[in-house]
């Protein structure tokens, strides 16, 4: 372990228009003669605050560690990429990137994708499968007695013993295969600058492991918790074992303000679970968003495209959380239920920046987050939230403490187009629409739309749905109805771009068939579609493992082979030659010949 000396923050850090370093050279320019914390990821190096590596290694560097990033690294070759940089004094952080490596690797039908989107030119084989696990063994492999600390969405989700689609399997802790020391969950700035101050202070193992959400392992059987989960063993041997486990996860991990520690047992091992740090204040936020960011890929790119960038590089993140709750989504897990906005003065302070931008000509790409019309919102009475254990917010029904007032965001939205450098700023984000109220659509549909909203129904059975924990499909009925007399009023002709989900649990072939004729007869010829894929730490993925689903012991059956999988997806298609003799045949397997004259009446 370094002395405390070699561990003092550092002034000579790079400020604002400058990268943090990625070699050795960049690294003497510096005039570094060590690195406090090197990070490790699967993306390339993008210094927005869209990206999780850049908020991450911007907070540090922000307290004063002299942090570097090593994206991408080379992990086939002599392993030079992972030993450039040398043994940094405090710790190793390793993330996958802003995508789980596997889901970003592989198709529902576990295909293999032909491109990456986090990479240059968006070629793909530029991280490896299970991207966290490879980096973290390769470093403690090569530097023995450096912490390695995981994080990051693929690791986030993988804290507990997990059901993993690529394997068909059930994994324990990713702590145990990574053999890092420590992982952070969800959104770890605070996390990670409170585990290097513990660190570079030479704090005590017992000290260090009181840091809130912080996941590490220990040889104490018998540390208390105040949730003690199904062994990993027992989950191996008990499916329903598993499925409980998960429901006092999901129902802790949204908790206004959880205090209770979380163990499972691993064989001869213990993972626990810090309980996470109070919800982030808007001025916390604000201050994250307020850090030196050039907003461009590292110079080491010369020019080349990075696609995820080019999506988001004038966009504008306001919140953070979702109280949707959706069974299929990761975001709850992650981030939390609950809504961190930031200030309406940060926001614009951002909006400036990018209009300073060279390639900037007055289009906002999204003023939004993971659902764009939940900024600002929250219960009216935090007692109540304080003592709710729902996953939800919106589903069965909205709750009656929740306050749905969307007038602060439409004056944001006001605000911004009133800008004499913004020609217009569009809402490329998710939209609820059962939350939305008349004025907050009307404001998006007359002056925020590019000429196609992106919406997610998911689908239209009332029985597939409830298991998705979305709204009735008759909300959407109603939204697209709404949606085309505000077009017209205004003399638009914008068009409204539905997502639908196939072979979600629950999900039959008699529901797709219905899907088909309901979307149908709307005019619809479907184009954002995608077959359910099974990602860790998520109730359909527990339903679709398990078999039953956690909360009411209802048994879930879903489809699994690739030809069930096809036959369901080929009802979005009805409109394709290709697809109308499978179409026809899975009618006629189900008895449901009677839906043959309403998809095809001839």
């Amino acid at each position: 372990m370094p002395t405390p000396s070699a561990m003092k923050p550092c002034s000579q850090n790079p400020k604002s228009n400058h990268f943090l370093p990625t070699s050795a050279k960049e690294v003497a320019a510096l005039g570094w003669d060590s690195i406090d914390i090197i990070l490790f990821s699967g993306d390339a190096y993008v210094d927005h605050p869209s990206f999780g590596t850049a908020m991450i290694a911007r907070a540090l560097s922000d307290k004063g560690w002299k942090v570097a990033v090593v994206p991408q690294p080379n992990w086939r070759d002599d392993l030079r990429d992972f030993k450039k940089l040398g043994q940094p004094n405090l710790f190793f952080a390793v993330t996958a990137g802003a995508m789980d490596s596997m889901v970003n690797h592989y198709t529902a039908g576990k295909r293999l994708r032909s491109n990456d989107a986090y990479t240059p030119e968006g070629k793909a084989g530029y991280r490896p499968d299970r991207a966290t696990l490879v980096y973290s063994n390769i470093l403690k492999q090569l530097y023995p007695n450096t912490p390695v600390v995981i994080g990051g969405i693929e690791a986030s989700l993988r804290r507990l013993t997990h059901y993993d689609y690529w394997d068909d399997c059930l994994k324990p802790s990713i702590l145990v295969d990574s053999k890092a020391d420590y992982l952070v969950y969800g959104m770890a700035e605070r996390a990670m600058v409170d585990l290097a101050t513990a660190i570079s202070q030479q704090k005590s193992q017992e000290e260090i492991c009181q840091i809130p959400q912080i996941a590490y392992l220990t040889h104490k059987l018998d540390t208390p918790v105040e949730i003690e989960l199904a062994s990993h063993q027992q989950c191996l041997q008990s499916k329903k074992a598993q499925a409980a486990n998960f429901k006092l996860f999901e129902e802790e991990s949204n908790r206004y303000a959880s205090t209770n520690r979380i163990g499972q047992i691993i064989d001869k091992q213990k993972v626990i679970i810090n309980p996470p740090y109070p919800l982030i204040t808007t001025e916390q936020l604000d201050a994250l968003y307020d850090l030196p960011y050039t907003r461009k890929p590292h110079p080491r790119y010369k020019g080349k495209t990075i696609p995820a960038y080019e999506m988001i590089k004038h966009s504008v993140t306001m919140h953070r959380g979702c109280f949707g709750g959706c069974a299929f989504c990761t975001i709850s897990a992650h981030q939390g239920k609950f809504i961190s906005s930031r200030s309406k003065e940060s926001i614009l302070r951002e909006i400036e920046k990018i209009s300073q931008d060279d390639t900037f000509k007055g289009y906002l790409s999204d003023l939004g987050g993971p659902s764009a019309n939940m900024y600002g919102l929250g219960g009216k009475d935090k007692e109540l939230c304080l003592k709710c254990k729902r996953p939800t917010c919106l589903h069965p029904a909205i709750c009656k403490n929740l306050d749905t007032n969307h007038a602060p965001l439409i004056g944001l939205y006001r605000q911004v187009r009133s800008l004499p450098y913004i020609k217009k700023a569009t809402i490329g984000s998710g939209i609820r629409y059962d939350l939305a109220t008349p004025e907050y659509l009307k404001e998006v549909v007359e002056h925020h739309v590019s000429g196609r909203l992106k919406v997610a129904p998911e689908h239209t059975s009332a029985e597939v749905l409830n298991l998705m924990r979305k709204p009735s499909f008759e909300h959407f009925i109603a939204f697209e109805k709404q949606f085309r007399h505000i077009n017209q009023q205004a003399g638009l002709n914008q068009q409204l771009i539905p997502y639908f989900i196939s072979s979600h649990p629950g999900c039959t072939l008699q529901n797709m068939a219905e899907l088909a004729v309901s979307t149908k007869k709307m005019r619809f010829q479907l184009e954002q579609v995608q077959d359910f894929t099974p990602t860790p730490m998520t109730l359909a993925t527990e339903m679709y493992y398990t078999g039953i689903h956690p909360y009411t012991q209802q048994k879930i059956s879903t489809a699994k082979t690739l030809q069930q999988k096809t036959d369901q997806r080929n009802f979005f298609f009805w409109y394709k030659n290709e697809c109308k003799a499978a179409i026809i045949r899975c009618l006629k397997q189900i008895g449901r010949t009677d839906l043959l004259s309403k998809i095809y009446p001839r």
